[in-house]
């Protein structure tokens, strides 16, 4: 792998009283009553208030044939967010690399670190994030696409088209992702700049192992695999090696957090997200649900426990409480970085939640 990363480029420093830097992962929700078009200005307005109060990066997700979730091409939102924010990386959390051909992937992000130069996280996932058929319908194959056995195979390619170093004999050496070091090396080409960071992403040990042996950062996805959490960070750090990129290993996790006001406000607002992933895990995906419609529906038994132990795992209360229980979070797994997601029904709620919580840690740019 290309020397191409500072090891303290990719490290985050904590602001305030946080235990480690804060993060946002957004996944532009689209909640009843609203428009797609509103969840992404929503996204727009999200990553200006994180890049004001000091949250380190901004991650987008990629997510197909969901009606809640308007965030199915993090390329085009990360360009959009770009030209309306100025400091904050901007990143990819993640791009699923099943789905795509790793040259349309270097093209698109290449893109994106030509327009936001030194800004540019490339966070990458094994799964497809949807379902089978969705998975091949995206590359227009009547088989299964591409899945976790190659994905090794695809993000050595990825690296390559990024890196532009195929060796002489391989098929893709006159091949070359633009914008890319091509344009460095040929008569009147300007000097590129670094190439987007590449991140793995996971919920199991798989991604950990890999990105491990590769001396890459990880980020796991702690907000709906906690049980995997801390066996996936010890496989990580055992396997870690390293490289170009990093000297020792670096990671984060996800996590769900919400503050309001006052604790019972926190919780009307949460149990939105986790009717919305029960109905997406029963089959019945929709548009995310309002705090009326969360606290009105009849939840049967087995739907009580599912919603409980969803909970269980979200980051919810008051700020202080939400302050006390991410550093406790931090503590406990011994993560570089906090990336936080709320799932939850209105913007101005959301909203209001990252400014509480920045508020909560001293972060800069509060009133």
């Amino acid at each position: 792998m290309a020397d191409v990363r500072d090891d303290d480029i990719i490290r985050a420093k904590p602001l305030g009283s946080a235990p480690v830097a804060l993060s946002v992962l957004d996944l532009a929700t689209v909640g009843t009553g609203r428009t797609a078009r509103q969840a992404l200005l929503t996204t727009v307005d999200l990553a200006r208030l994180a890049e004001r109060r000091g949250y380190h990066r901004f991650w987008v997700a990629e997510h197909h044939s969901m009606p809640g979730v308007a965030s199915s091409s993090p390329a085009v939102i990360l360009a959009h967010v770009a030209a309306h924010t100025e400091r904050i990386r901007l990143g990819s959390g993640g791009v699923m690399l099943p789905n795509h051909a790793p040259l349309v992937i270097a093209e698109q992000f290449g893109t994106l670190e030509a327009l936001a130069p030194g800004r540019i996280d490339l966070g990458l996932g094994r799964a497809p994030g949807t379902d089978g058929a969705t998975a091949a319908a995206l590359r227009r194959q009547d088989r299964m696409p591409q899945g976790a056995d190659d994905f090794p195979e695809q993000l050595s390619e990825l690296t390559r088209f990024l890196d532009d170093d195929f060796p002489d004999a391989h098929p893709y050496a006159r091949i070359h992702a633009v914008p890319g070091p091509i344009q460095g090396r040929v008569p009147g080409g300007v000097q590129r700049a670094d190439r987007p960071s590449i991140w793995l992403l996971g919920s199991s040990g798989f991604s950990a192992r890999l990105a491990g042996l590769l001396g890459l950062p990880f980020s796991f996805a702690h907000h709906f695999s906690a049980a995997n959490t801390l066996p996936a960070l010890e496989v990580y750090r055992e396997s870690f090696r390293p490289s170009a990129v990093l000297d020792r290993p670096y990671a984060k996790i996800g996590v769900q957090a919400f503050a309001a006001d006052d604790a019972k406000e926190a919780r009307r607002q949460v149990l939105t997200g986790a009717l919305s992933m029960l109905r997406l895990r029963t089959g019945r995906p929709g548009l995310v649900p309002s705090p009326e419609e969360a606290a009105s529906y009849a939840y049967g038994l087995a739907e009580q426990e599912f919603v409980a132990d969803w909970l269980r795992n979200v980051v919810f209360g008051t700020p202080d409480e939400v302050r006390e229980q991410l550093t406790s979070l931090a503590e406990r797994t011994g993560v570089d970085e906090l990336m936080i997601t709320t799932n939850a029904h209105g913007p101005e709620a959301r909203l209001h939640s990252y400014e509480l919580i920045a508020d909560a840690f001293g972060l800069p740019g509060g009133a």
